[in-house]
């Protein structure tokens, strides 16, 4: 690819980051703000319409840098994995306090109270980042009090600093989480996506799409002929998809074939893929 990635660089002919004055030519350069995800998710497009294409998302309490705001949209880029795009205005708000807990169940419920048996609030994926302010107790559930008086079952959620050992073993957890395009919450997810979070858990922050993360994760695996030398954790790449080997002969990933986030053995997923795709483009070990 010639020039700037714009996925991975916010410039347009009429507005561009700073930081790339020098790089890429525009009318005008703004430094941009930085801002902070304030919904569940924040779907991430190509364009600042409500039928543009999905592109990626944004979790509660990631941190965005926002250059532009117009019409109800918000032109921003990730601070977590650098990709550009449009939001909902409403999705972004100033940056009140750092993070403390992060939220390590797939899917969770708020409450307006410390009991799950309040009507939920609201709802958070894996890897949102929240401030937990204290802590209660009702029949035996400990709970995480947050800011705006709300609870999560305190279970739900770990240290901000702490990461999962496996993230194969986090991927595993995903299991049957809706396939979606341009997903990477616990509420839908593609197959970079799935990639993403759960090696994102694990402490790595890897970049956003297939293509980029065949270039960039771990280091370029010789599978052997037969496939013999893959083991758990390595990445299988296609021409637009990856997946996860669970052991030497199984893999998991977030397919369009089952709509869901799968497992399947790699010799019949390379049967079944091969006619539309082709075989495996490469391996990689993170």
């Amino acid at each position: 690819m010639n020039g700037p990635d714009r996925r991975l660089h916010a410039f347009r002919a009429d507005l561009a980051d700073e930081r790339l004055r020098g790089s890429v030519e525009a009318e005008r350069f703004v430094a941009g703000r930085l801002a902070r995800t304030a919904v569940p998710v924040a779907d991430l497009k190509k364009a600042p319409r409500p039928d543009a294409g999905l592109d990626s998302q944004l979790l509660f309490g990631d941190d965005v840098r926002v250059f532009e705001e117009s019409e109800g949209w918000a032109w921003v880029q990730s601070e977590r994995d650098g990709y550009v795009g449009f939001v909902a205005g409403a999705a972004v708000a100033p940056i009140a306090a750092e993070a403390t807990h992060i939220v390590c169940a797939p899917r969770t419920f708020l409450y307006p109270g410390p009991d799950m048996k309040l009507p939920h609030s609201g709802k958070l994926s894996m890897g949102s980042r929240i401030v937990v302010t204290g802590y209660a107790e009702t029949r035996g559930t400990k709970y995480a009090m947050l800011a705006s008086g709300e609870a999560i079952v305190a279970g739900h959620v770990v240290a901000r600093d702490a990461v999962a050992e496996d993230y194969v073993t986090v991927a595993e957890t995903l299991l049957n989480t809706p396939y979606l395009w341009g997903g990477c919450s616990g509420f839908g997810l593609d197959c970079s996506g799935l990639v993403q979070l759960s090696q994102r858990m694990s402490g790595n922050m890897v970049l956003r799409d297939t293509d980029m993360q065949a270039g960039t994760i771990g280091t370029v695996v010789d599978a052997g002929p037969a496939h013999e030398n893959l083991r758990r954790g390595d990445l299988v790449f296609w021409n637009g998809h990856v997946a996860v080997m669970t052991d030497a002969e199984n893999m998991i990933h977030a397919n369009g074939h089952t709509m869901l986030v799968s497992r399947e053995p790699l010799a019949a997923a390379i049967e079944r893929i091969s006619y539309l795709y082709g075989g495996p483009t490469g391996f990689r070990r993170p």
